[in-house]
């Protein structure tokens, strides 16, 4: 997920991190948007280089997380994600060397704007 300012919904990534292409970086924004809005259930930062997200476990909702993460690790080959599935929910361990622990910020950040219907 390329960036292009601090303050850019896009700013998960720093742009010399990510091959995605320009013209695809809203789309994808929107897919996880689309997630965090439909299947968010919480999160915690248990590591600087380690964000864990608690998502609804229906079926459709494994389907698109491990389709979206490999397209992510395709364009942004520093993320390691993880989908498990625990105590009745699944659990989406997203991993990222420390110096890059910004970009989970970043990822907190989207989250908490799109569940308060803030995003832009």
């Amino acid at each position: 997920m390329g960036a292009q300012g601090v303050g850019d919904a896009q700013a998960w990534v720093p742009m010399d991190a990510c091959t995605l292409p320009t013209a695809e970086r809203p789309l994808r924004v929107a897919e996880f948007d689309a997630l965090f809005a439909d299947a968010l259930l919480g999160h915690d930062r248990p590591a600087p280089g380690l964000l864990r997200l608690r998502l609804d476990p229906g079926p459709r909702t494994e389907a698109t997380v491990r389709e979206l993460t490999a397209r992510e690790s395709a364009c942004c080959a520093f993320f390691d994600f993880q989908l498990t599935r625990n105590g009745g929910v699944l659990v989406l361990d997203v991993r990222v060397p420390d110096a890059r622990a910004e970009v989970l910020d970043g990822i907190v950040r989207r989250a908490a704007a799109v569940r308060a219907g803030t995003a832009s």
